[in-house]
């Protein structure tokens, strides 16, 4: 039987991380505005250092917080909950950060539109949390509902955000 409150907590670090930069974000650039071979920034100016800090700190909040009050059944102990949620923290900055690449790379403008912006940031996230969780998280069906939650929550928070002012683009 598939336990969606256990897959929504144990992807909320990731989740959090994914929206404080909107929130928190701004400053120096990540990329410190350097460019590479083909001219483009490497990430572009929406990825800050403040932002990219900012989604790691309270995404292991987030973890810190469920690991000391609430046993989620894909770890073995708070240990390692804790740094899963550190890893899914990281992972969804370092996810989203690689995105905003590989849309520089295609030439992509930044605010546009991307179907890797929806997801890339969870499963880049996952992947850094698996050495902590338990085998039985990475079963196909629990994997497959984070990614379809996550193709459905990313875009209605970034609408949200927008019609907010939070952003400029409701993507």
């Amino acid at each position: 039987m598939i336990d969606i409150l256990s897959l929504i907590l144990f992807i909320l670090p990731s989740y959090v991380a994914n929206a404080v930069p909107v929130v928190l974000g701004g400053g120096t650039a990540l990329d410190l505005e350097k460019k590479l071979y083909d001219g483009q920034r490497i990430f572009g100016k929406g990825k800050t250092i403040r932002g990219f800090v900012a989604g790691v700190a309270t995404g292991t909040l987030v973890a810190a917080i469920l690991a000391n009050g609430i046993r989620i059944s894909f770890f073995d102990s708070k240990e390692s909950q804790f740094l899963a949620g550190f890893m899914l923290a990281f992972g969804t900055m370092l996810g989203d950060a690689l995105g905003s690449f590989i849309k520089r790379r295609m030439k992509i403008k930044q605010g546009s539109p991307f179907l890797l912006d929806t997801f890339l940031f969870v499963i880049i996230a996952m992947a850094l949390a698996y050495h902590f969780t338990l085998p039985k998280f990475y079963q196909l069906e629990n994997v497959l509902i984070l990614i379809g939650l996550t193709l459905i929550l990313h875009p209605l928070t970034n609408v949200f955000a927008n019609r907010v002012g939070l952003k400029k683009v409701p993507w």
